[in-house]
């Protein structure tokens, strides 16, 4: 790849990704002629086409597909060798942050993280992306600079920080009629619940631990949040079981009950974690740093 133009790798990395010119105009926030000129130049530097179009997008002939992990290579480490500067200044960056997060960090943690970043970064943005099972991918590839959660299934090339531990709790209307003082297990089992339909840990730790106990649960409802689920608990007879942090949140909100899970249930880690493209990059070290000076503060909720 001598004498070729970083630009031409970059819009060949966007193709790849996107399998389309206007896909990856719009990544790179080109204009798709600027993009279609780029690729005429790849195709004649390197004697190939490249690309074809299918029904199903730009599709990589197999000498492309050659060239997406050293291209890939080459974009990272220049990534690393931008981004490795001593120089961050939080006053003056004018950068931007995406993390990842669930609906609950989004709620817990995202107003007081911002209150901070506002005074100590006033010309940072933050932009914020659900935690899913493509949240490995965005990390690798540079698109996320942090992700917020319990994701044990991250490999090598990532690195996490323990934030805190956390529970569950159950949790009903203030006016639900039958569980007042207290939730027993034969009471769990004989109330009818609303559950997280998402693929998430915390549901998964749930769900497994009941089933492991063969405890019985009578599920009417799925929701794909625990944000949704709680709203629905407020208005309705359904008991959700959630974890402990948005329990305090809602607390606050005078409109629940809340009890202790009537069976064992294990504690789970949150963290965060990073890719090492960005262990060293002083403005993820300094945004990791504010996150973790913030939730290791339990004078707050």
């Amino acid at each position: 790849m001598n004498s070729i133009d970083n630009r031409l790798l970059l819009v060949f990395d966007a193709i790849c990704r996107t399998r389309s010119v206007t896909g990856a105009a719009e990544s790179l926030d080109m204009g798709q002629p600027a993009v279609s000129v780029a690729l005429a130049k790849l195709r004649h530097h390197f004697g190939d086409p490249l690309f074809v179009r299918t029904s199903g997008g730009m599709e990589p002939t197999p000498f492309a597909e050659g060239l997406v992990r050293p291209v890939r290579d080459v974009l990272d480490a220049l990534e690393v060798v931008l981004r490795h500067r001593s120089d961050f200044d939080p006053r003056n960056s004018e950068r931007t942050f995406v993390i990842c997060m669930t609906d609950i960090s989004q709620l817990v943690l995202l107003p007081r993280l911002w209150e901070r970043v506002r005074v100590a970064a006033p010309g940072i943005r933050i932009q914020v992306s659900p935690l899913s099972a493509g949240t490995a991918r965005l990390l690798e590839s540079g698109e996320a600079d942090l992700a917020l959660g319990f994701m044990p299934q991250l490999e090598a090339g990532f690195y996490q920080q323990h934030l805190f531990d956390q529970n569950f709790v159950c949790v009903v209307g203030k006016d639900h009629p039958r569980i007042v003082e207290s939730l027993s297990l034969e009471q769990f089992e004989a109330e009818e619940h609303a559950v997280i339909s998402s693929s998430g840990s915390a549901p998964l730790i749930i769900d497994r631990e009941i089933a492991r106990l063969a405890i019985s649960r009578r599920i009417v409802l799925e929701i794909p949040n625990f944000l949704g689920a709680a709203f629905v608990a407020e208005h309705t007879d359904l008991l959700i079981t959630i974890p402990s942090r948005l329990g305090e949140l809602l607390a606050t909100r005078g409109a629940f009950r809340f009890f202790p899970v009537p069976f064992a249930l294990p504690d789970y880690a949150v963290k965060q974690h990073w890719h090492e493209r960005f262990h060293h990059d002083e403005g993820s070290k300094w945004l990791r740093g504010m996150i973790s000076e913030l939730l290791s503060d339990r004078r707050q909720p």
